[in-house]
């Protein structure tokens, strides 16, 4: 078997390819030398597994074709795997912004390979007794199709090949553009929609047993392409359905190996209903007649078996078309045998035996009607069905299901169902992010084994803090024991089985400030799981990475010809919050009375934004429009090396904390260090007209770290006047009652920092969490609280939050108001540290991971050991006791304490806000606000 390239280099060599343009020229010498021997050892065809691009890329650097070799990977970074197609029988890769780039043919011609299709199915619906397919289907990098033939839909059988062509008529489907990933190519013009008739259905069941796979046809360069269409996750494009013909035939409309298909089934026996009687489970099951009837029912789970004989019920009728009817009985107290207590599940596998001993699967009826039945507290054996309707029989925890939704005309939507059991009366309602892990806790209204739970989707009330909008993605519903920890325990809320072609469920939330309504959808996965799913922040014409770009480098550009607003557009954490220091200029703002617009940038999380100021959401046409023309952009982080400020404009960057882990150029050498991001920082920092630095430490690092060629402000951070304020106690009140903090407790905060090597498999950040909550609450609850303030880019839910103990408060808008009513802060690796210490109040390390932190995965500037300003703590029995013991943990950290104040906490005066925003108003229009007067 031929060895692939990446078998035959080393990583070195292929980071080196990856950052060529900012590598050094022994790199590129070596990188050189590596290419050649490859090539001259195993031949060209060591390229043959690669995309066309990186064969490209290693044939130049093969070359010593460097100055290409730049502008190849330049391109790949604005659009990954973008290319241009050219030739129709000989087809080859062409680079857009490389035209002219002489290359062999051997290394731009496009094998089949070369040119992967995606056809993926969006929706499946019935319009009367037609089916309907929705969906998109293109070739990559070919966003129209070439040559006379069009696009074509065709059944292609399993086993035989046979084909049966079908309608198909094109459509508009953004989703298509989005779904690519690119920015080179816009595949709207690649949607379809494929009809089956009535009258096409009935003959595939005229044809006997069989499975049908749908495949679509494109033509292009080099031929047609064609491709079986892919389902979805979630939806009708994700389920199987079953459609019940005259004939007796079933149509299982669906999946089979993640592809479309169309499964013809004539089953000779169904099982027409199964319930409880008096302590015994009764199937009854009917048979054609003329068809040979099962004899026995088997039920099996794990090393649980039973077996029940099938005995007619009755003689047929005479009809040709009558049914002979056959039951089968098991004792219930049998079935419920060793069933597992919690919330565990046991599912039986249930098979209908013929004479021949052999085992079939248990197919329902039209008509069958699924229910359930309690067995122990807290249990009941469902009576179910799957999507391909198979009769299911499970041992499980009583379960909510729903059987009723309906929409107000204000845009709640009201959710009802069954949930039998004395112990659901001390149940809560958990509304939970499938992907960002965070929860709403909703009011419940239970009476007679129902329930019923009303969403307000603009105002979900949080589990601790004030009530938010559902953010875009999907929202799961659950019930909780009122006292539980944490989420393990948690019961799903699911869709009575009869009703799930009721989804999707369409309806416009309330109405938004501005005017504006929201869409939002219910929808299912596994079958049976129902989720709410609100409409993504951006729309259509700005969504994904083509439109992105197109926004970027054409409407930006334009809105940049038009004058000037005097407007102010804030970006604090890349729209995540409210907060930080452009929050404190915008207070400032406020208070003078500058007549300005406000515009605050808001990301797809939905976060709490001042009512007085228009909000933006970040990447759309209205936020390149602010971006383009506001007179004054105020933010803490970068916003891209796409970013050129105009004439006029001023561009303050605040930044957002002192560095203790390494930053920037410093990074250089370690494993998570990106040399490209590294050698945008100068253009980046180019464009704001001042940095601000919070202290004479910080201005040193930022300035080589960042490459900041205009010097720095060294105001302070306005974010930390909070500490200075007059009225910081009246704040901390209001924070207080804000959050419904007890009175007399001792208040904690934890804000640890993220760890790079703790993803979920979203990519996102996991919340690492190493103090036993549980233990602590044994200890510090009757006098403490604990304010659990996640990082922003970290998802996971906190055990015990809701239960009087832990808060969790990482929606709260802005960590400087929780410092001011904290107590004791307990944190890591933080700039939250250098902060909190102008409140001269206790601060607690919790540096578990300090070794591996430190030495592999990000590196400190300073010996922390030695200076930090309270104990670095490793266990979370060692947090507990200190915390127990702060008063001397304060008194022996005194000295260390205000060495760290003086070190790092300088200016610290109170009036860092005063004097970012007199420099930023100088020589301009408003110069005349630029004082307190």
């Amino acid at each position: 078997m031929a060895q692939s390239l990446a078998d035959l280099t080393s990583a070195g060599a292929r980071r080196t390819l990856r950052f060529f343009p900012e590598s050094s020229q022994a790199e590129r010498e070596e990188l050189r030398a590596t290419a050649r021997e490859l090539l001259d050892t195993h031949g060209e065809k060591v390229l043959t597994g690669l995309r066309p691009v990186e064969r490209v890329m290693w044939y130049l650097a093969s070359e010593g074709r460097a100055e290409d070799l730049v502008e190849v990977v330049r391109g790949q970074r604005r659009d990954p795997g973008g290319f241009l197609v050219a030739g129709t029988r000989r087809p080859r890769l062409v680079l857009p912004a490389l035209r002219g780039l002489a290359l062999p043919e051997r290394i731009t011609a496009l094998e089949r390979r070369d040119l992967p299709m995606t056809a993926q199915l969006t929706s499946v619906e019935w319009r009367g007794d037609d089916l309907v397919w929705s969906g998109y289907a293109f070739v990559a990098n070919l966003p129209r199709p070439s040559g006379r033939i069009g696009r074509f839909a065709v059944l292609k059988h399993g086993k035989t090949g046979r084909l049966i062509k079908l309608r198909l008529r094109r459509t508009r489907n953004e989703q298509a553009t989005v779904a690519s990933g690119q920015a080179l190519h816009c595949y709207d013009q690649t949607g379809f929609e494929v009809v089956v008739s009535a009258r096409r259905l009935r003959e595939l069941a005229g044809r006997g047993a069989g499975q049908w796979f749908l495949h679509i046809g494109i033509p292009g360069p080099g031929g047609i392409h064609t491709s079986r269409v892919r389902q979805r996750d979630a939806g009708t494009a994700g389920h199987n359905q079953v459609r019940h013909l005259a004939d007796g035939s079933r149509l299982v409309v669906g999946f089979a190996k993640d592809a479309v298909s169309i499964t013809v089934q004539q089953p000779p026996v169904e099982v027409e209903s199964c319930t409880v009687v008096d302590g015994e489970l009764l199937l009854v099951a009917r048979a054609r007649s003329g068809a040979e009837a099962p004899t026995a029912v088997s039920v099996v789970a794990g090393d649980t078996g039973l077996e029940s004989p099938l005995t007619p019920l009755s003689d047929p009728s005479g009809s040709p078309d009558a049914f002979r009817r056959y039951r089968a009985v098991f004792p219930l107290d049998r079935l419920a045998a060793n069933d597992p207590s919690g919330i565990k599940s046991r599912p039986f596998k249930v098979a209908l035996k013929g004479a021949d001993g052999k085992d079939r699967e248990a197919l329902l009826a039209e008509d069958f009607t699924t229910g359930r039945h309690g067995l122990a507290p807290g249990r009941e054996l469902a009576v179910h069905r799957d999507e391909r309707g198979r009769l299911v029989l499970a041992t499980r925890p009583v379960r909510p299901i729903v059987d009723a939704m309906t929409v107000t005309a204000a845009g709640e939507l009201v959710i009802e169902g069954t949930y039998p059991g004395e112990e659901t009366a001390r149940k809560k309602v958990i509304l939970r992010h499938g992907v960002r892990l965070e929860e709403k806790e909703l009011p419940v209204e239970l009476a007679d084994g129902r329930f019923r739970v009303r969403v307000e989707p603009e105002a979900a009330p949080q589990v601790d803090g004030p009530a938010l909008p559902l953010c875009p993605g999907r929202w799961y519903l659950f019930f909780r024991d009122a006292d539980a920890w944490d989420k393990s325990r948690d019961v799903p809320v699911t869709l009575r089985p009869e009703q799930v072609g009721e989804l999707p469920l369409g309806f416009s939330g309330p109405q938004r400030d501005g005017g504006q309504r929201r869409s939002f959808a219910v929808d299912r996965r596994e079958f049976d799981r129902i989720f709410i799913e609100p409409e993504r922040l951006l729309g259509p014409d700005e969504h994904g990475a083509y439109r992105q770009r197109i926004l970027r480098e054409e409407y930006f550009q334009e809105q940049r010809k038009l004058p000037l607003r005097d407007s102010v557009l804030y970006l604090s954490l890349g729209g995540k919050q409210f907060s930080d220091s452009p929050r404190f200029v915008y207070e400032e703002l406020v208070r003078r009375g500058v007549e300005v617009e406000h515009i605050w940038t808001q990301d797809a999380g939905l976060p709490e934004m001042p009512a007085e100021a228009r909000v933006a959401a970040w990447g759309s046409r209205e936020w390149y429009e602010a971006l383009a023309r506001s007179r004054y952009v105020v933010v803490n982080t970068v916003i891209g090396d796409w970013f050129v400020t105009r004439p006029g404009q001023r561009a303050v960057q605040t930044w957002h904390g002192t560095p203790l882990k390494k930053i920037g150029a410093d990074l250089l050498g370690s494993p998570k260090s990106s040399p490209a991001y590294i050698a945008s920082l100068p253009h980046s920092y180019r464009q704001f007209d001042f940095v601000v630095s919070p202290n004479a430490y910080t201005t040193e690092i930022m300035s080589r770290a960042y490459f900041i060629e205009g010097g720095m402000f060294e105001s302070g951070y306005p974010r930390n006047d909070v500490f200075y304020a007059a009225d910081r106690e009246e704040r901390a009140a209001r924070v207080r009652e804000r959050l419904g903090l007890p009175e007399g407790k001792k208040v904690v905060l934890y804000a640890p920092t993220w760890r790079e090597d703790q993803r979920h498999a979203s990519k996102l950040y996991k919340l690492d969490l190493r103090i036993d909550l549980a233990a602590a609450q044994a200890e510090l609850g009757d006098d403490h609280v604990l304010l659990f303030r996640k990082h922003p880019k970290v998802h996971g839910s906190v055990p015990g939050a809701g239960r009087g103990f832990v808060w969790d408060v990482t929606r709260y808008p802005d960590i400087a108001d929780l410092y001011l009513v904290a107590d004791v802060l307990i944190t890591d690796y933080s700039s939250a540290l250098f902060d909190f210490a102008h409140s001269d109040k206790p601060m607690l390390f919790f540096t578990y991971d300090l070794e591996h932190y430190r030495d592999t995965l990000r590196g400190l500037y300073f010996d922390f050991t030695t200076r930090a300003p309270g104990p670095l703590l490793k266990t979370s029995e060692e947090l507990v006791k200190a915390l127990r013991g702060i008063d001397a943990v304060e008194a022996e950290y005194r000295e260390k304490y205000a060495q760290f104040k003086k070190d790092f906490c300088e200016p610290g005066d109170g009036l860092a806000t005063a004097r970012v925003v007199d420099r930023m108003l100088a020589d301009g229009p408003h110069a005349a606000a630029s004082t307190d007067g």
